[in-house]
């Protein structure tokens, strides 16, 4: 193999009059500047080839000097008091295109669009990456198995995950795809970055790797397993039950060790790094244990599908590594304008992730980003996964549910509230049909509908006479059960703002339904049409005001979870569009709604959640 070098590139085939105005540093004489050019741009040319309208006086490389002074300059400057508030920035993990998407790429999908749906409810702005992971030794047999060309294969694939976030709701800014040009280049950036700082090394690298995992375990990390269908005894990943192979290379490692006492201060002063905690706690184990460093790059006779190593043609750069700067890539990087480095949303407020990749997520994407002086993520949300039949869900097996059908079936906004209320955060939970049915029935049509329709299709009183008879000051004094809804209203959307920010959107939503719940035992005892009866009309005006306060700020607070069911009930409540963000919950707080801006019609027709057209 004749790789594994860094072969120079004379100024003369660059061009003398090439100007990069990174290195105009007053204290870098032009002839050391000249020098540089050479380093900087011999990699990077590769990936500027197939880029378009990217022009080089923009790259953001500094020289070995003032690298550290300069990139914190750039994202911490003081300046940024004055600048707008950094948007806040969400991701889900990019997902690989060897196979179609299942319920687990769903679940993802959801938890990560209702916590920005969450932020742009209390006015923030808010940026939603997602995409897909279309390099490494994975995709490469896939293509194979398929027959297919490997750059055709991923056209096709990546596009029903595009699809199914759009299908399912996902606000989304960023949809990336690893092959695309400009994640090319950040990620050949990044790598001469890393080398530029002495993070990168030649070395022969002998171990066990997973093409699955598309990881290296050491030997303590795997064990003799048994196929039981079979027959067959093979090594696996202790950690994920996946099949690895020995495998002895040369390669480029990245200095990992030198990075373990940072990692584990990070840790110590942002214990919330990892949620939830218990996998925080697995994780400063982990790195208290030790780190060897690690391989980055695979021979381009093992991996030809990826991203080359600047410099050498012999080596492709490590899938993981590749992957994990995508979050970069959609916040531009490395082209921030001074001034605006915050611009596209880095750091990331949090990346939602599966707990089978926190490892990558929340020890080697921390270290990559330190070796740089980069800010780091502030969260990393870790989820549990999605059994069926409380086994493991497995695609070779078939074990899997088409999320596609489970939408078609079951609509989209209960789908979303679904996972939302059953999916587990610590702890795995068990996908089945008749749960989904259970839920909708009980909660959402059983709790939530039937409380709108009783209160807004009632012939016994007018819910626009009885918000303008509450908000006068004209309402009697209250009885003890409306004193106990009234608190809960109350405090309502406290409660729920602290669930969401600790990142437990299931937490929140119980919360939710809880009140709703709550109404309903309030209206049933309080029993309006009695005051009906009586000729009571403040009463009435009173109990009905009270219920349909509490539909409206529920209704609110359930937008980032059923954005289109919301939707239809902030209308059939007459509510004005712009009366729907969190400031809005405030018990009282509108006082001209309560005329429907929608049909509210009979039977099916103008119902929030009418009957399942299958119960099967």
């Amino acid at each position: 193999m004749g790789g594994l070098h860094t072969p120079a590139l004379s100024g003369k085939e660059l061009g003398p009059h090439l100007i990069i105005p990174q290195l105009q540093h007053q204290h870098i004489p032009a002839q050391r500047q000249e020098a540089m050019k050479p380093r900087l741009l011999n990699g990077l040319l590769l990936a500027r080839r197939n880029l378009p309208t990217i022009h080089s006086s923009r790259v953001g490389w500094q020289c070995t000097q003032c690298q550290s002074r300069y990139s914190v300059r750039r994202w911490y400057s003081a300046a940024a008091l004055s600048r707008p508030e950094k948007p806040y920035y969400i991701t889900t993990p990019i997902f690989y295109v060897n196979a179609a998407p299942h319920v687990g790429h769903l679940y993802t999908l959801v938890l990560t669009d209702i916590l920005k749906r969450w932020q742009v409810l209390l006015g923030r702005k808010a940026i939603l990456c997602t995409g897909t992971d279309e390099h490494g030794m994975k995709i490469q047999q896939a293509a194979v198995k398929a027959g297919q060309d490997v750059r055709a294969f991923c056209d096709k694939n990546y596009k029903s995950f595009d699809v199914l976030a759009r299908r399912v709701g996902v606000d989304l800014d960023h949809f990336i795809r690893t092959s695309d040009p400009d994640h090319r280049f950040a990620v050949q950036h990044f790598w001469l970055m890393l080398r530029e700082r002495g993070y990168i090394y030649a070395s022969k690298h002998e171990g066990w790797y997973s093409v699955s995992d598309e990881t290296f375990y050491p030997e303590s990390a795997v064990q003799l397993t048994l196929d039981p269908s079979t027959g067959r005894k093979f090594m696996a990943s202790m950690e994920t039950g996946k099949e690895v192979e020995w495998t002895s290379e040369n390669n480029y490692h990245f200095r990992l060790s030198s990075l373990k006492d940072r990692l584990l201060q990070f840790y110590e002063e942002n214990p919330q790094f990892v949620v939830p905690a218990t996998r925080m706690n697995d994780v400063v184990q982990a790195v208290s244990s030790g780190l060897e460093d690690l391989s980055v790059s695979r021979p381009v006779e093992r991996l030809t599908w990826g991203i080359p190593v600047p410099d050498d043609d012999t080596q492709t750069i490590y899938v993981w590594l590749d992957a994990l700067i995508n979050y970069l890539t959609k916040s531009n990087y490395p082209f921030q304008i001074p001034g605006e480095e915050n611009a596209a949303g880095w750091p990331a407020d949090v990346h939602v992730i599966g707990k089978d990749i926190v490892r990558f997520h929340c020890i080697y994407w921390p270290a990559f980003l330190m070796a740089l002086d980069l800010p780091l993520p502030r969260q990393v949300l870790t989820h549990a996964h999605w059994t069926l039949g409380h086994e493991k869900m497995s695609k070779s097996t078939g074990n899997v549910v088409n999320p596609f059908f489970a939408l078609d079936r079951f609509g989209i906004d209960t789908m979303r509230y679904y996972l939302a209320h059953d999916g587990g955060i610590r702890d795995d939970a068990d996908y089945e049909n008749a749960y989904i049915i259970d839920r909708y029935k009980k909660n959402l049509q059983g709790g939530f509908g039937n409380l709108v329709s009783r209160v807004m299709r009632g012939k016994g009183w007018n819910v626009r006479e009885a918000i303008v008879a509450a908000t006068n000051g004209s309402a009697p004094t209250e009885e003890t059960l409306a004193s106990k809804l009234r608190s809960r209203l109350i405090h309502l959307p406290d409660m729920v703002m602290d669930r969401m920010e600790k990142l437990d959107s299931g937490a929140a939503l119980r919360a939710i339904m809880d009140t709703i719940y709550m109404t309903n035992a309030y209206m049933q005892q309080s029993s309006p049409w009695s005051y009906k009866e009586c000729s009571d009309t403040a009463h009435l005006n009173s109990i009905i005001y009270l219920c349909v306060e509490s539909i409206r700020i529920c209704g609110i607070l359930l937008q980032p979870y059923m954005p289109g069911k919301m939707d239809q009930l902030m209308g059939m409540l007459g509510v004005a569009p712009d009366a729907r963000k969190f400031e809005n919950t405030i018990l009282g707080s509108d006082r001209d709604y309560g005329v429907s801006k929608v049909p509210l019609g009979k039977g099916r027709e103008g119902v929030l959640f009418p009957d399942l057209r299958s119960d099967l």
